[in-house]
């Protein structure tokens, strides 16, 4: 058993560091949320931003929204032109998605500093990227409601996860020995 585990020492690391940082990072996240609960902000401090900045995009484009707390989907209610269009709740503001790219990262972790700068410049691409899937998703529900569930179930999830995948395949290009 001892040179099983020696043999396979990396994949054995790799899985540990990823669902060691994976648990930690959800379970203080988790805290967050629980704490944010009786905060000033509903549902949340960061999905109130993202919902904020989302109203804020779209007015920048000429799109009159607006926001107003929604309790029954616990979410911020965003509608264009007096148009309801979606409630940005507590999964739509991109820390879910930021832990998972951070536990992979971490799990292949090389040297600090490039390290912690490859996890800063992409926490910030996705939640970028995540502001402005929002805010298409928005205009196209508006113009196009028939495909609400195809839209929101399918296309707009697609593009926060594969730009993860594209950082995870520059992450592990980046740390590849260059003996080839």
């Amino acid at each position: 058993m001892k040179e099983l585990f020696k043999k396979y020492r990396t994949v054995v690391r790799f899985v540990l560091l990823f669902l060691g940082t994976y648990l930690l990072l959800s379970i203080v996240y988790s805290f967050y949320l629980k704490a944010s609960a009786s905060g000033g902000f509903f549902p949340d401090y960061i999905s109130n931003l993202v919902a904020n900045q989302s109203k804020a995009v779209l007015k920048s484009i000429g799109y009159a929204s607006s926001l107003t707390p929604n309790t029954i989907e616990q979410g911020m209610s965003l509608t264009i032109n007096n148009t309801y269009t979606v409630s940005i709740v507590e999964g739509c503001n991109s820390v879910s998605v930021i832990i998972l790219f951070v536990a992979f990262i971490i799990a292949f972790a090389e040297n600090f500093k490039k390290t912690l700068l490859f996890l800063l410049a992409g926490s910030v691409l996705i939640y970028s990227v995540n502001l402005l899937r929002i805010v298409i998703l928005v205009v196209a529900l508006y113009k196009f409601p028939q495909y609400e569930n195809v839209l929101h179930s399918v296309v707009f999830p697609g593009i926060i996860y594969s730009v993860v995948f594209i950082l995870w395949m520059v992450w592990v290009k980046l740390i590849k020995p260059n003996n080839e």
